[in-house]
């Protein structure tokens, strides 16, 4: 009888261990795992990446002088009929799915810099933010896409700004707080390390595409309360221009760390993410999905609805005065 109470007793035992590590094991964040390891020393670029050097552009002129130099490596990931239509001399069009494979094949150290180009400077910028993220260093977007290249091109960001004064009445001031700061969203990639964790959402990612990480001022209007709204520009910048009713400042190269505010950001809630351009915000919005966060960043910032008082702010914009008109290539 004894013996018998004995092993029920070792059986209870044995299965409370079993759930409790299992507890444990469901704990485990891969987020916070990843987040920790890209704000760290250990990460790719040995640093954190996203609050020091974030976004990487290259302007038009410099990537001319590169290219005639042949100092710089070229990647397209604009679709192969718009590619065919009109490209940068030199340049390599490749889908945004196979830019890792691609860039893994080439000898970098043969190149000052590697330059990806797309229409408007906001797919770019997410590409390279990843590709930054995975350790390219060398890796930038071309701010402005081809629109910068040549006035062929340029029809996207004319049209972007010619139109960019509808939601001036909705912009405000008034400063909104926030969120109490909450946990990362949950990710289960199966993997263990940093290094792991990172190289499983970049494939991911890549497989995913572009389109789900991008949303338009209109379809954002619609539904201002469906979404967590950050103004990722300078605190003056909120002020005046103003911000998008509802919407919270985080600050450049500072907000958005384990330490300071990021996880203020809803992981239940879909979040917007807007800077002057699109530009800015597009890097971001490349690290929060890696992340797991559902965020998009807004096409064309608050060029897109607030274009005249920006202007009238000295910020820096799109205009013709960026269209350089160089030489492209058909074929």
């Amino acid at each position: 009888m004894i013996r018998r109470k004995c092993l029920f007793i070792n059986i209870l035992l044995a299965s409370f261990l079993l759930v409790s590590c299992e507890r444990e094991t469901e704990k485990i964040n891969e987020a916070e795992i990843l987040a920790s390891y890209l704000e760290s020393s250990d990460s790719p670029l040995t640093k954190d990446y996203v609050n020091t050097d974030m976004p990487s552009l290259i302007s038009a002129a410099e990537v001319k002088s590169f290219n005639d130099s042949g100092r710089i490596y070229i990647i397209d990931i604009r679709a192969s009929v718009e590619f065919a239509a009109g490209h940068i001399p030199n340049s390599h069009n490749v889908a945004f799915g196979d830019l890792l494979t691609h860039i893994k094949g080439i000898d970098t150290s043969a190149y000052k810099k590697i330059a990806v180009v797309c229409h408007t400077g906001q797919n770019s910028g997410y590409a390279a933010s990843l590709l930054r993220l995975m350790g390219f260093g060398k890796v930038y977007a071309l701010q402005w896409g081809m629109c910068s290249w040549h006035s062929d091109f340029a029809g996207r960001w004319k049209h972007a700004v010619a139109n960019g004064n509808a939601y001036t009445g909705q912009f405000t001031s008034a400063a909104s707080e926030k969120a109490v700061a909450g946990e990362l969203p949950f990710l289960e990639t199966g993997k263990t390390t940093g290094k792991e964790i990172l190289e499983a959402r970049i494939d991911s990612m890549l497989s995913e595409g572009i389109a789900p990480a991008f949303i338009s001022s209109q379809k954002l209007f619609a539904d201002l309360s469906g979404y967590y709204i950050v103004h990722y520009c300078s605190a003056e910048t909120y002020s005046s221009p103003g911000h998008i009713n509802g919407a919270v400042q985080y600050s450049p190269c500072e907000s958005m760390k384990l330490a300071a505010s990021l996880k203020t950001l809803p992981a239940d809630k879909p979040i917007a993410v807007y800077c002057s351009s699109g530009h800015t915000s597009a890097f971001l919005v490349a690290y929060l999905r890696l992340l797991g966060y559902n965020a998009k960043s807004v096409l064309y910032g608050a060029s897109g609805m607030i274009y005249s008082q920006m202007v009238s702010n000295q910020m820096n914009l799109f205009s013709t005065a960026q269209v350089k008109n160089y030489t492209y290539v058909q074929n």
